[in-house]
């Protein structure tokens, strides 16, 4: 097995089936989203890329990010894109209590709230990493949506053109699929997002939002 797998493997999603992992294969139809953002050294170019396609994404934001770059969030929404809360701080929640990790994740919904008027209805772990009893208090607020294909964008061990083939070959009918608006990815996923994007209209998906 792969030390970067980017297909979730099929037998992960059953012990967590209140967590989207895909949506219905029945269409061609793939779900874009980006982690961590937004930030203006990398958010603007990423909207830049989805226009020249006319491709529309769901951004997960960390709440932090949201409050510094108030400016970049609005354009995000003025591009008509969908977002999702990310937390407020990108914490890892198998290492804080479930007290704590409640209150980051509402100060995330809180400051979203505030700057662009909108209530995320979607939730991503950062990391993918939650309790239990983490889980179980969200999904009275949010839907959990996890991914079923990973770009690894931000592994700097990786090459752009081995995160392009792995990433195309993971990807299927239904695929929720993860890229990083973050500086840790820019380097690999500015020079992948295009050519995975032609790949996918070429193979005649279309992009929907969460």
């Amino acid at each position: 097995m792969s030390l970067y797998p980017h297909r979730m493997p099929r037998w992960v999603a059953p012990f967590f089936p209140a967590y989207t992992w895909r949506l219905p294969a029945n269409e061609k139809h793939l779900y874009l989203t980006f982690d961590d953002g937004p930030i203006p050294e990398v958010t603007p170019q990423v909207l830049d890329i989805l226009y020249k396609t006319g491709i529309k994404a769901t951004f997960f934001w960390v709440g932090e990010n949201v409050a510094r770059y108030s400016g970049v969030a609005k354009d995000v929404l003025s591009s008509g894109h969908f977002i999702g809360n990310h937390s407020h701080t990108h914490l890892k929640g198998w290492e804080v209590s479930t007290k704590r990790y409640l209150e980051d994740v509402n100060k995330a919904q809180s400051t979203i709230q505030d700057v662009t008027g909108q209530s995320p209805k979607w939730f991503r772990p950062p990391y993918g990493r939650l309790t239990k009893a983490q889980g179980l208090r969200l999904r009275k607020d949010f839907q959990i949506a996890m991914w079923s294909v990973l770009s690894w964008d931000f592994e700097s061990r990786l090459s752009p053109k081995t995160i392009l083939r792995g990433t195309s070959k993971a990807t299927d009918s239904g695929s929720i699929v993860v890229f990083h608006d973050s500086l840790k990815a820019e380097p690999r996923m500015l020079k992948v997002l295009p050519d995975y994007l032609q790949w996918a209209i070429d193979e005649g998906y279309q992009f929907k939002t969460l």
